[in-house]
């Protein structure tokens, strides 16, 4: 025990040498030269001209302005290589009236095509598609996208800079129409001018066309873009030049009422029947073609779709997505200080109390968007109502006090991909003199903080950093949160370091950070009861990739990579060490095969709960565990998924099993179901425990609207 402690004694200082050449040689770096947006849309041009008669939607490309415009050919692929042009190619026209910008689309292609469901703003890139992503201000900060399927299954989202994932949020009212022939497909798209934000006097925008050809698993582009880079990278766009500069549009605007209702009787009680009436509505105004007003009374989330049920494993919390809608459209400007899991501000803590409760929300107002070409800005405040809350577990009910959440940000862009960006949150709980004197922490929850993020032109090398303060009654010190990383993205090698400092007395009442607190039992005996700890800690994380694409095999890529993680405990010695080396396979019809091997090393410093008969002591446990996964051909009718990991579990073993199956009836119906397993097995005085889940999901689409 004593070597591995020394080994990770001297890999926490070599890793602290190595962040110290690394910010010297990157400053350096992200001076230098690098990829011009300017100049690559030189390469890439379309010229849209105004329509010279009425467009008709209904996915025949035969109008005369069709015939006269300007084409965007020669598609590349973006995965699995960037080196070669598209096996099926696209064609993409373009022409605007007065209300409207048209694309149209050949996409080259069989009678047959590959369509995951029919369910609208899901699942896009698994299915074969067509999508025009539009950057109207062309500074490279937010765009749009629109896609569609052979069977005009319409997707839409916004696209922020450092987008690493879709969550097909925004929700706007557009036209399209395809028709299927037996070489090729067509798409016609109409989207409104007033749907999108543009500064009516630009006659350039940034524009790229993307096309799913999942028979052949590719993804190409109509630019260049590499490989390492979503295809929707706002950093890679074409130039779309207009003839004339477009007008400036109306007022968009929508509201959407509800009504809810229910009756209960209890007829055996002869108690009087029950009934609740309520309703509500959102709106949503945009003030200016950047900037958009939301606006919420007793919104009702009903319609959000659950969150996936999960075994927790750990010490800590686990994290869910936000799925409400209401807080989804430019979530980016909110919620995307720190880093996973680690973030200041989560929306879920708004309208769900600490036991994931539901609070009832009496109005919200947002305000996100654009303020010019350059700076972005996010204003919300939402008010909840006082809710008593019974708790089955202890027998008791709880007051959760009205609550008011106020967050502004703002994200200031700097040169081409660089940014600065800073936030005030503020959690105000409405509570009596005496509620105040018994639970003084709870009164209000207070945070500001700024980043910034330094890219070079091409964002291959990324550099940035934050500090963050919190403010509760009473605590002063010990009150910050720190964070320094640094991102390398090439087409082969890929490198992530990561330095976070959490402080003791740093609170997120508006965020999510797990790790800050632990379920454990405090103390030298465990017969104290269970408590939440709370302790700071210092982390680092790292890891290395290596991507080979081989030029003609099944195989699209080899990927051999490496993690390290660390984090002490606040005696400032190592409280948890994990280096984790994988293997990764990716095959051409879509399927993958993955190894994973994980030493790891964790030092309790509590008594910490298993879900056996006795808690495990403080002391150090090192195991290893092995772990193989592999996924089938995604495109099948049937698709299934299946996981192995086995080896220690602090001072014991695991087993795990996990195994899901699909069955698609494609377009219209998706039928799945998951079953996990964890055998944990501890000394004869622990006890042992299997633990079991089964989820299912029944999806069936009886049109694409």
């Amino acid at each position: 025990m004593k070597t591995i402690e020394l080994s990770i004694y001297f890999s926490y200082k070599i890793t602290f040498a190595f962040i110290l050449i690394l910010l010297f040689w990157s400053t350096n770096k992200l001076c230098s030269q690098g990829q011009d947006g300017s100049k690559y849309q030189e390469q890439f041009q379309l010229k849209v001209k105004q329509a010279i008669e009425p467009i008709k939607i209904d996915g025949f490309i035969d109008e005369l302005s069709w015939k006269n415009a300007d084409v965007a050919k020669d598609f590349w692929q973006k995965f699995p290589k960037d080196n070669l042009k598209a096996i099926r190619q696209t064609e993409v026209r373009a022409t605007y009236d007065e209300k409207f910008i048209y694309f149209a689309a050949i996409c080259f292609d069989t009678s047959q095509y590959v369509i995951q469901t029919l369910k609208r703003d899901t699942r896009f890139f698994e299915s074969d598609g067509f999508c025009v992503f539009l950057d109207p201000v062309n500074k490279r900060s937010n765009g749009f996208l629109f896609g569609v399927s052979p069977l005009n299954v319409q997707t839409e989202d916004l696209i922020a800079a450092n987008t690493e994932d879709l969550t097909f949020s925004w929700d706007n009212k557009w036209f399209s129409a395809t028709k299927n022939y037996s070489d090729h497909w067509t798409v016609e798209i109409a989207i409104p001018l007033k749907t999108l934000r543009y500064d009516a006097k630009n006659t350039n925008w940034g524009v790229n066309f993307l096309r799913n050809d999942m028979k052949n698993f590719h993804i190409n582009a109509w630019t260049h873009v590499p490989v390492q880079f979503l295809g929707i990278d706002l950093g890679y766009t074409g130039a779309l030049i207009w003839d004339k500069a477009p007008g400036k549009q109306s007022l968009n605007a929508s509201i959407i009422p509800y009504v809810s209702g229910s009756a209960v009787s209890n007829n055996e009680a002869s108690e009087p029947t029950s009934t609740n009436l309520k309703g509500g509505l959102d709106a949503k105004i945009s003030l200016t073609p950047a900037l958009n007003l939301d606006l919420t009374i007793n919104p009702n989330f009903s319609q959000i779709e659950v969150d996936q049920q999960v075994t927790n494993l750990t010490r800590f919390k686990l994290f869910f997505p936000e799925r409400r809608t209401f807080f989804l459209e430019n979530d980016d400007i909110f919620s995307s200080y720190g880093a996973p899991p680690y973030r200041p501000f989560y929306s879920r803590t708004i309208g769900l109390d600490k036991n994931g409760q539901a609070i009832p929300i009496v109005g919200g107002i947002r305000l996100s968007g654009n303020l010019n070409k350059k700076l972005r800005i996010g204003i919300m405040n939402m008010q909840t109502q006082e809710i008593d809350t019974a708790l089955a577990s202890i027998k008791k009910t709880v007051i959760n006090p009205a609550q008011n959440f106020t967050a502004v940000t703002f994200n200031q862009r700097i040169w081409s991909r660089s940014s600065i960006k800073g936030y005030v949150l503020n959690k105000q709980s409405f509570m009596s003199d005496s509620e105040k004197k018994h639970n003084p922490m709870e009164h209000y929850g207070r945070n500001v903080g700024v980043e910034l993020l330094l890219s070079d032109p091409s964002g291959k090398y990324i550099l940035w950093g934050g500090h963050h303060l919190s403010m509760k009654p009473s605590l002063k010190d010990k009150n910050s949160f720190s964070q320094l990383s640094f991102n390398y993205a090439g087409k082969s090698l890929s490198f992530f370091l990561d330095l976070t400092n959490f402080e003791k007395n740093y609170y997120a009442d508006m965020g999510f950070i797990n790790r800050l607190e632990s379920y454990a039992i405090k103390g030298k005996e465990y017969s104290n009861g269970d408590t939440t700890i709370r302790a700071g800690f210092k982390q680092v994380y790292n890891s290395i990739d290596y991507n080979f694409r081989p030029e003609k095999s099944k195989i699209n890529s080899h990927l051999f990579g490496f993690e390290t993680y660390f984090a002490t405990n606040p005696d400032g010695k190592i409280g948890e060490y994990n280096n984790r080396i994988r293997y990764f396979l990716n095959f051409r019809n879509t399927s993958s095969l993955k190894f994973r091997i994980d030493p790891q090393l964790i030092r309790l410093v509590n008594y910490t709960p298993l879900p056996t008969n006795k808690p495990l002591a403080p002391g150090s446990y090192n195991f290893i565990q092995y772990n193989i996964q592999y996924n089938s051909d995604a495109r099948k009718k049937f698709a299934f998924s299946t996981n192995y990991l086995v080896g220690g579990f602090y001072n014991g073993s695991i087993q795990q099993y996990k195994f899901g199956v699909v069955f698609r009836q494609q377009p219209w119906g998706n039928f799945s179901i998951n079953f996990e397993e964890n055998k944990l097995k501890f000394p004869t005085d622990y006890g042992n425990v299997i633990l079991k889940l089964i989820s299912t999901k029944t999806e069936i689409n009886f049109s694409n609207k």
